[in-house]
């Protein structure tokens, strides 16, 4: 059998983790026990499993069920030991599989109402990931994200709570939930606060929705970034847009089969961007629900899209690029990638 590069060892950044779904099964499990949740069926068979519920989420059910698994387990986050506890694992959970830098996605309103409020939930967190860099050494920021199944007001106070924090960690806003409901520029407002304040555009688009959402992302919210982007293959126009403007697509392959938008690992359009020029950052997304953490994706490359170990150093070195660490610790990043490509197999 022939030899490969270990992809835990590939030096990356994680740029599209949610906050939640970063959770490990097992810490679900126990703080459901501790707070006596009962969780969904479909989720606790999952969790004693290991093996991730069907999410399919291309209709408006299906996106339902996915929200209410989400839910419940967000909702056993109940103090800032909890919190705490979440953001170490996630930490240690991303240095096992090579990650040296996370961008970690957050909606603070989701825990405000257990932690004191929106100020104090954002205290608890950005306290939290201050704690898990000292003691994993992970590099670690936070982006905050507006849910666009709520009024565009909510996502200006969230912009405004984002700038305030800027200089304690958060670098980004973002824009998640069901691409299918609201129009981006009903946000535009929020993400120009952002932008006057300092933070990346980071909106989710092109996932559940056709092009036109990707288009949306950087027409109406100046995206730098887009969650997903995948649907942009479709059209060779926005590829070559995206590729041009060197926009990052933080693509997760393995959640996007799991939703249903795309039915097997095969047949998510890795090679179509890559191809096109269009920078990835390959992200988990929600292991917590997907099953699968951030060295499994460059792996679904690998096994299911032919990325050879170039091309894969090559993924590794987008996300970093595309990352907001200091220009010290990318440099360092990327000689690290150069040396796990150099060494011998």
């Amino acid at each position: 059998m022939e030899r490969v590069r270990d992809l835990s060892e590939l030096p990356k950044a994680h740029l599209h983790l949610h906050f939640t779904g970063s959770m490990r099964p097992g810490t679900l499990l126990e703080l459901a026990d501790k707070y006596g949740v009962r969780l969904p069926d479909a989720l606790s068979e999952a969790l004693v499993s290991g093996e991730p519920p069907s999410l399919r989420a291309t209709d408006e059910r299906g996106w339902f069920r996915f929200q209410r698994l989400y839910d419940a387990a967000r909702s056993c986050l109940r103090s800032p030991e909890d919190i705490q506890r979440l953001v170490r694992e996630a930490a240690e959970e991303d240095l096992k599989d090579g990650s040296r830098w996370l961008e970690i996605q957050v909606d603070p309103t989701s825990y405000a109402p257990r932690l004191g409020g929106l100020i104090p939930a954002m205290e608890v967190i950005l306290d939290a990931v201050d704690t898990a860099v000292r003691e994993t050494g992970l590099g670690m920021r936070v982006l905050v994200a507006a849910n666009r199944m709520k009024h565009p007001l909510d996502a200006r106070t969230l912009a405004r709570l984002a700038v305030r924090y800027a200089d304690r960690g958060v670098v980004g806003f973002g824009l998640s939930n069901d691409e299918r409901r609201g129009m981006a520029r009903d946000f535009d407002r929020a993400f120009a606060i952002a932008r006057e304040g300092g933070l990346l555009s980071v909106p989710h688009g092109g996932e559940l929705a056709g092009p036109s959402s990707v288009r949306d992302c950087l027409d109406d919210l100046g995206a730098n970034r887009i969650g997903h982007g995948v649907q942009a293959a479709q059209d060779p126009r926005l590829l070559k847009r995206l590729a041009d403007r060197q926009v990052t697509c933080e693509v997760c392959p393995a959640s996007n089969v799991a939703l249903g938008v795309y039915e097997k690992p095969e047949d998510v359009p890795l090679r179509t961007l890559f191809e096109a020029g269009v920078p990835m950052a390959l992200g988990a997304d929600d292991p917590l629900l997907f099953g699968s953490r951030l060295a499994a994706q460059y792996e679904l490359a690998r096994e299911h899209h032919g990325f050879t170990d170039a091309e894969l150093a090559e993924l590794a070195r987008q996300s970093i690029r595309a990352s907001v660490a200091p220009e010290g610790v990318k440099a360092e990043l990327l000689a690290g990638v150069d040396r796990w490509l150099t060494t011998p197999v």
